[in-house]
């Protein structure tokens, strides 16, 4: 069941992993970038302790107003809903390192920000998480 969709941007609840997963499918700025982000953020709102995880796999770089924006507004709002961390879903190549360590700066006051190949990864990575903080 996707919560949101359009043709830049699927935005959807995994239960399994209690994680709000965005796959990201071409380039798009401003309104286009923000809604769903701002979908995630409230589906994040809904379910405790649930964390962020895009796949940039098809992904595309940030635009200066929308990495500021994010940095501005979106961080706050998804550490205010109780985000913890920011996963993200990278190509062999890593071909977004750029934007990501970019934007991972700014995560970085608010979450902790790691990059997997797979999803299978991050769930691995929360399964371990959620049993050490038991």
């Amino acid at each position: 069941l996707i919560m949101y969709k359009s043709e830049f941007c699927d935005v959807d609840y995994l239960d399994n992993l209690n994680v709000v997963f965005v796959k990201w499918k071409k380039f798009c700025y401003s309104e286009d970038y923000r809604k769903p982000l701002r979908e995630a953020v409230k589906i994040m709102a809904e379910h405790d302790d649930c964390h962020y995880v895009a796949d940039t796999r098809s992904g595309f770089e940030d635009t200066k107003e929308d990495t500021e924006w994010v940095l501005s507004e979106f961080n706050e709002t998804a550490y205010k809903a109780g985000c913890k961390y920011i996963l993200f879903i990278i190509d062999e190549n890593n071909s977004l390192k750029k934007e990501l360590e970019g934007q991972a700066t700014g995560f970085k006051k608010y979450f902790e920000v790691k990059a997997f190949y797979c999803l299978d990864e991050i769930e691995e990575f929360l399964k371990s998480v959620r049993e050490y903080n038991g």
